[in-house]
């Protein structure tokens, strides 16, 4: 990819897969000056009394080794190697809102997540999913189910 031809590099729900630094290396390498460097998340948010909570908690009586509870939806270690590299003005923001999904994309969504389908066997997955759905009937029963998340960015700028 040419050096110094893009105005805006964008980065939605992947930054946390890259080595960082290189990532904001390639990013301002390419980028024009004053371009801008867009990174985003999207994350579930496990409030009190929600249906993140009480999916989390179950998570995490089938997968136990389940490192990923109870985020908060803000990543400031994305950050540094930004600054390291040599973007400026970075800027965050965050706004939560509810993401709506039918019970059946919930468990769905739950099942694609790194604590249940990479890591359990299926017959534990089954044994997960017949408590989710059981959980979700009894203590959630309306559809939609209203799903609290927050969106979080940071917008940085090529000097």
């Amino acid at each position: 990819m040419e050096g110094a031809s893009y105005d805006v590099v964008t980065a939605g729900q992947c930054w946390h897969w890259f080595d960082r630094s290189r990532a904001a290396a390639e990013a301002l390498r390419i980028l024009r000056a004053g371009g801008r460097l867009v990174i985003a998340h999207f994350d579930w948010l496990p409030l009190a009394g929600s249906v993140v909570q009480l999916t989390e908690q179950l998570i995490l009586k089938h997968s136990p080794q389940w490192q990923l509870s109870g985020g908060v939806g803000i990543h400031p270690r994305f950050m540094p190697a930004l600054s390291e590299i040599g973007f400026q003005g970075l800027r965050t923001f965050s706004f939560d809102t509810d993401a709506l999904y039918s019970h059946e994309a919930w468990l769905g969504r739950v099942r694609a997540s790194a604590g249940i389908g990479p890591v359990l066997s299926e017959s534990k997955v089954r044994d997960f999913d017949d408590e989710h759905r059981l959980a979700l009937a009894s203590r959630f029963p309306g559809d939609p189910l209203h799903v609290p998340h927050r969106v979080w960015a940071v917008i940085a700028h090529r000097p």
